[in-house]
């Protein structure tokens, strides 16, 4: 029988040794790391069937970091992580849905050992939720981003004192966001292009009588919006691009209001094309990386 091998990862000296030593006279092949640092250079270096994570090493995220190098370095590894804290709020909870289960503490060495064998046993009866891309998020609830949108717009005085259909006040979103979605998945290093949308949307309000403050509340509120649908998805999202993604969504809001601005002010402007401003934070790929 092959022996499993279990990663703990504690920075209580005590704790981690009680750990190691209750499983290893329990047959488990252990590996004890004290820190973030040297949990990743064992996950990046070796393989293990099962890793035994404090959330807390000092810091909340710490064994969010473990846990997601371990997701995506050994996808079928069972993942526990010990928590003092069960009582997590809606945010955490999701970001914990990569792990298989949480451990309140205080928790025997007994539980911990049955909870283990009972997993491994029996390995398909863990449900995982696949990680889905931010893009791909975006792409299926666009709809509903949009309804979100209005729904906000609607409740602003000052945007609603222009009267317009619903396809004139949204008919612009659908473009922009499939912009923004087509730049967030643009290879490595290649030039973000010029959001045609957004240069027609400037346009389009200024002939509807928006002042430059309206068109930029828009803009605000649909970056609000964006990131409402994701706070709804966030148990499916792909955390280990997360943080890209967000400054990426940011980015191309932004850059999309700047080309608003520009035509709702000289309507003949012709943009160029721009250079990747992320290029630099798209060069780090996690502690699998080659």
């Amino acid at each position: 029988m092959t022996t499993s091998r279990v990663l703990i990862v504690e920075d209580d000296d005590a704790i981690r040794m009680m750990l190691q030593e209750g499983l290893q006279r329990d047959g488990f092949e252990v590996v004890a790391a004290a820190n973030v640092r040297d949990a990743l250079k064992h996950i990046a270096t070796e393989t293990f069937d099962v890793l035994l994570s404090d959330l807390h090493m000092p810091l909340a995220g710490d064994g969010f970091t473990v846990v997601s190098a371990m997701r995506h370095t050994h996808p079928d590894a069972l993942t526990l992580i010990l928590s003092g804290y069960p009582a997590l709020d809606e945010a955490m909870s999701a970001i914990l849905s990569q792990a298989d289960e949480i451990l309140a503490k205080p928790i025997g060495i007994g539980a911990i050992k049955e909870i283990i064998r009972t997993r491994l046993a029996n390995p398909h009866a863990i449900k995982r939720v696949k990680p889905e891309s931010v893009a791909s998020i975006l792409e299926r609830e666009l709809e509903l981003t949009i309804q979100n949108w209005l729904d906000t717009v609607e409740q602003d005085a000052e945007l609603i004192c222009i009267p317009l259909s619903r396809n004139e006040r949204t008919g612009h979103l659908p473009k922009l966001l499939r912009d923004i979605i087509r730049r967030m998945r643009l290879d490595l290093g290649l030039a973000a292009p010029i959001s045609i949308a957004a240069r027609d949307h400037g346009e389009m309000r200024r002939q509807q009588g928006y002042t430059a403050a309206m068109v930029v509340e828009e803009s605000r509120i649909l970056q609000v919006s964006i990131f409402s649908t994701l706070q709804r998805n966030l148990c499916g999202v792909d955390f280990s691009k997360l943080l890209l993604d967000v400054v990426t969504i940011a980015d191309e809001v932004d850059s999309q209001l700047k080309q608003a601005m520009f035509s709702y002010g000289t309507p003949t402007v012709t943009l160029k094309p721009r250079t990747d401003r992320l290029a630099p934070f798209r060069t780090f790929q996690g502690p699998n990386a080659a």
